[in-house]
């Protein structure tokens, strides 16, 4: 018998024996190696009734999705986050492949599956081909399930491999390529997976970098696979659209993947529903340069049909920008009585530290360093936020080492234990790392004087503004506002109020998971009001 004692495996293998039974093996062609351990180990579990299987044979035909719902309560989030499963909610399915089948393909490719939800919409409204593909052998062997109890015993594939390594046969007519592809983060990537990406990128004559997710691999294999005549649509997170990594995707869409719309879910909807993360559909004709590209903004996945709507923004005018989101964001204008903030202030972000478990130290631990080169800071963003409107006390900061550049002006009595210390984080490998080495001393983190402003600058939530009246330093967790000309403490608290009311969270980068970023230079051209007009009342 079965082992029991895990209630998820035993769950995960009820869901196979359920697949199994709907027809699982008979569909879809040949299971791979990881498809068929798994169907051998799922037979100790008990059979599934037969009511149960009509009763999801008919929830399927009748356009659900029990099998992936069911994926979906049986694993826990932080293992389909490893995984990067975001299923497609109905209300972005719909959409996409209204606009793929208005191209009239004769083949549909569904790049990184799931439970087949984009395969099996496919399937119930074309006779197109149909190839699904995917890592995870329980999301294939439940689409291989889905397909069979569709009746699609035919001109259907589902392949249990990697979409960018994937080999996909020539086809004589028009292949549309559709899916979500894994919400994976670049941390979480192999080497391998990276070295493939690169390679690829420079085949196209494009430069990718290590920081780009997974989705933009998705977008090179699309390109590799596909050829001129062909269509794809996409739904990705939006981040690509602004971040420096996104530029390979953009240029692939200006130059050979042809993209055709971008139509971007305002980062507040969470289309996804449990899954925090923005959403942008893609779509694109292979073999095309456009002119242009229709573009919008909407407030929900529910407005986004039809896909071909929004802004024609010029091929130029795409070249040309280092951000796209903005494009179709309304003008931030400056009203009367209003300036940039960079007019009368300088924002820099805190300093990096290289190696925190080193330079920062925990409140109530004394380290054998003299005390003026511990500095009270800010090292992280709750602090702030915690802090309200006025950051008063240092107390409950941690302190970060600052030593000078030059050690020779240490006290006699202070070098020998400063050195005994650096000895130690020499031998840690602290003076090896990128930070270090590119520093005029690698003990020295160099950190700023106190910034009267302090701000958050990364979060899920609109930025933290904080007067810093404890004369706290920071370091990289956040930015530094620091006035041109000196600056009245009411004139600072009016800057910072004005600025907790002004700021919203569309200004930022968007990132995946909803994260919302604001560079120095974007905070730097927030409208805030004029100095006279902040101290009118």
């Amino acid at each position: 018998m079965p082992n029991r004692n895990s209630h998820l495996a035993s769950v995960e293998y009820s869901l196979v024996r359920l697949a199994l039974a709907l027809g699982a093996v008979e569909h879809g062609g040949p299971l791979s190696r990881n498809e068929q351990r798994l169907a051998q180990k799922a037979v100790e579990w008990p059979v599934p009734g037969v009511h149960d299987v009509q009763e999801t044979a008919e929830e399927i035909r009748e356009g659900g999705d029990p099998l992936g719902e069911q994926l979906i309560a049986a694993r826990p989030h932080t293992k389909r986050r490893r995984l990067g499963q975001v299923f497609t909610p109905k209300s972005l399915i719909g959409p996409m492949v209204d606009w793929t089948l208005e191209r009239s393909p004769t083949r549909v490719v569904d790049a990184g599956c799931g439970s087949g939800r984009f395969a099996l919409e496919i399937s119930r409204r074309s006779n197109a081909e149909i190839i699904a593909i995917d890592t995870d052998p329980l999301a294939t062997l439940l689409t291989r399930a889905g397909l069979a109890a569709l009746g699609r015993d035919r001109g259907a594939s589902v392949l249990n491999a990697d979409y960018t390594q994937a080999k996909i046969s020539r086809h004589q007519g028009r292949t549309a390529f559709i899916g979500n592809p894994p919400y994976v983060r670049h941390h979480d990537l192999t080497a391998d997976a990276k070295a493939w990406a690169r390679l690829t990128a420079q085949n196209f004559g494009i430069r990718l970098s290590g920081l780009a997710g997974l989705h933009a691999h998705f977008f090179l294999a699309t390109a590799l696979h596909g050829r001129p005549g062909d269509v794809g649509c996409l739904v990705t997170s939006s981040e690509w659209l602004d971040v420096n990594y996104g530029d390979a995707v953009r240029q692939l869409l200006l130059n050979g993947l042809g993209g055709r719309s971008i139509q971007i879910v305002e980062p507040a909807a969470f289309p996804f529903g449990d899954t925090a993360t923005t959403a942008v559909v893609t779509c694109f004709a292979i073999g095309s340069r456009p002119q242009r590209v229709r573009m919008r903004t909407v407030r929900q996945a529910a407005d986004l049909p039809p896909l071909h709507s929004g802004r024609a923004v010029d091929r130029k005018e795409l070249a040309r920008a280092t951000r796209w989101s903005p494009l179709v964001r309304p003008a931030l204008g400056i009203p009367e009585g209003y300036i940039q903030l960079g007019e009368i202030c300088r924002v820099h972000r805190g300093q990096v530290t290289g190696a925190n478990a080193t330079w920062v130290i925990p409140t109530g631990q004394h380290p054998r360093i003299p005390e003026r080169y511990l500095l009270p800071s800010v090292t992280r963003a709750r602090e702030l936020i915690e802090a309200g409107e006025r950051l008063e006390s240092t107390e409950a900061l941690r302190r970060v080492i600052d030593l000078p550049a030059d050690l020779g002006e240490l006290a006699a009595s202070e070098r020998s234990e400063v050195e005994e210390f650096l000895k130690s984080a020499r031998a840690d490998g602290v003076a090896d790392g990128y930070v270090a080495r590119n520093r005029r001393a690698w003990w020295s983190v160099g950190l700023r004087e106190p910034a009267p402003l302090l701000a958050t600058y990364m979060a899920r939530r609109r930025p933290a503004f904080v007067r810093n009246a404890a004369g706290a330093r920071h370091i990289n967790i956040a930015h530094g506002i620091y006035p041109r000309e000196p600056l009245s403490d009411r004139a600072l608290y009016k800057l910072a109020e004005a600025l907790r009311t002004i700021v919203d969270p569309t200004l930022g980068r968007t990132y995946a998971g909803g994260l919302v970023k604001f560079e120095p230079r974007e905070m730097e051209r927030i409208p805030v009001p004029s100095l006279e007009r902040l101290l009118e009342d």
